[in-house]
This record gives C-alpha cells, structure tokens and sequence, in this order.
C-alpha cells in the first residue's frame, strides 16, 4: 500500500539502515549472487537501486518478492506472524502538490514506499510461477575482466603505484600489481571501487562528488565514498565474487551511523547515483532503467 503523503520515507529506510548497523549488519555488502537478483516473481521485474541491497540483506534462500495484492489475486496468502518489506520508488508529482512544496523549484517527484513479502513468507502461490531469469547472471556475464570491457569510454588502467586510486583531473586508474593481493577477487573488487569513481567525470556521469573534487572529511566526500561502496558491492555480485573482505570495524560502522544520523538523505541519494553508475559500467540504457520504474510504478499503485 502507499504511503501517505506526510510520511518521512527517507526517515524510516535510514532508520532501517542504522537498525542494521548496530547489529554490525552492512546491508550493502550482502551479496545476491547465491539467492538471486532480487525481482517481484508475479512481473519478472528487477528492484533497482536501494532496494537491491535492502531485499538481498534480509537474507532468504531466494530473492523473489510479491505484493500483497498481487498474492491476494493469485488465491495465496501470507503466512502466520509474517511482515512485509519496504520497497521506494519515486511518485511523480501532481501540479498542486508541486505548488505546496518547500522546494516548488524542485519538487517534481516524491519517495514513497509499499510493502512486499518473500515467497517464502507466503503460502499458495501457484507452481506455474517459476524462478524468474536473473537478469544480471553471473554465468553468463562472464569475468571480471569482462565486465570492464563492457563499460563504455573506461579510463586507461595503470599500474606504476602500489596505491589504488582514480585521478579525475587526468582520468585514469592507477592498481597495485595484480600479484600483490591476497586473492584474485580482493584485487577486481579494488578495482570496481575505482571504476565506480571515475563514472562521475564530466564526460561520463557528471556526479558532483567527483567534478568538484571535495575534501576528506566533507559531507561530499562521504557521499562519494558510500556511492563507490554500494557500487562495488553491486558488481561484486555481478561478477560471481561474494567473499571479500570489507573493512567491517566499529570505527567504520560508527562512522556511517554517525554519517546517517545527521543526514536522512544520504542512503537514499548515495544508492540512486550508485545504480547510475552501475548501469554506466554495464553498459545498461537509461530508458530500460526508466522503463522498469515505469512498469512497477503501474502495477504498485493498481
């Protein structure tokens, strides 16, 4: 069901965020490879954005997902003591309603949520609803190396430093040998983090926390820094690699806590520009993304 229009979204995800923090859960980092993209069963549509990592995080055996109205018409049912998961979207405004705004300036589209059920919450849902195709598979994807030929306009890789970073003023990425790290996988994941930096170039996406080169430390950076996280994690799970070592210390934690403490928004734009860069890499159209939005919007608010 969607939410009213008083309703602080962004208040109740980050919520949810910090609620997994504390338990020393970085939802961003669950891997989907073993359990699937996650994807309403009824639609075959893929969730994009925050709600990949937030439905991979809870952590069921498939990652495939209905809505409440949609079990009711298939003759299921949920079961006992089971409750539903958030899943946003963003509500394109009516005229009013942008006249009423803060930020009349701004204001076009609105997050709202509904709730979804894993069907393994759920009881009678036919048989004829079958797993659907992932629609990144890992089998067929192919290897890391791959999926870095995929992405259009890719900054030269050097490997001159034994330091990882990408320099946006002269737009390349810079490896420690290969050799060098523990595993094959530690070493792409690196890289991945870096790719996800030199998406926001002005030639490419254009993202502010890169073209406009913040500080450490500034609220910029930090976004930056969650939006180059949250992309890794993501081709991570493209790419088949679902065991690497992320920097999971109480500092770290404490330090997102602290982050999303002062700023509701932060998860949910950090996610947004984290899927853009994403499809950048993987060479996805915006109109299919735009297209997928679409369609669930439709079958959400039917």
């Amino acid at each position: 069901m969607e939410t009213t229009q008083h309703t602080d979204v962004y208040a109740i995800v980050t919520n949810r965020i910090i609620d997994q923090l504390q338990r020393n859960i970085v939802p961003w980092q669950q891997p989907w490879t073993e359990a699937g993209y996650p994807m309403n069963i009824v639609t075959e549509i893929p969730y994009k954005g925050m709600n990949v990592w937030m439905l991979a995080s809870l952590g069921y055996a498939q990652n495939y997902f209905i809505t409440w109205k949609q079990l009711q018409a298939l003759g299921g049912k949920v079961k006992s003591g089971e409750r539903g998961h958030i899943v946003v979207f963003w509500k394109p405004l009516e005229k009013q309603e942008q006249e009423e705004a803060q930020d009349s300036a701004k204001a076009s589209h609105i997050l709202r949520y509904y709730k979804v059920y894993n069907i393994a919450q759920c009881d009678g849902i036919p048989e004829s609803y079958s797993v659907p195709n992932n629609p990144y598979p890992v089998s067929n994807i192919g290897t890391c190396d791959e999926i870095i030929e995929m992405m259009p306009n890719c900054p030269v890789i050097k490997h001159t430093k034994q330091k990882a970073f990408y320099s946006p003023i002269k737009d390349y990425i810079n490896m420690p040998k290969q050799q060098t790290f523990k595993t094959n996988e530690s070493y792409y994941s690196t890289l991945f983090h870096e790719l996800i930096h030199s998406t926001g170039h002005a030639k490419r996406l254009n993202r502010k926390g890169i073209v406009d080169n913040p500080g450490f430390g500034t609220e910029m950076y930090s976004q930056e820094e969650l939006v180059a996280e949250i992309g890794t994690c993501f081709l991570n799970s493209v790419a088949g690699i679902d065991h690497v070592e992320f920097d999971n210390s109480v500092a770290y934690i404490n330090g997102w806590l602290d982050q999303l403490k002062r700023d509701s928004r932060l998860i949910v734009y950090s996610s947004i520009q984290a899927q853009k860069a994403v499809d950048y890499i993987l060479n996805i159209s915006p109109y299919q993304k735009q297209d997928v939005v679409q369609v669930e919007l439709f079958e959400t608010l039917s």
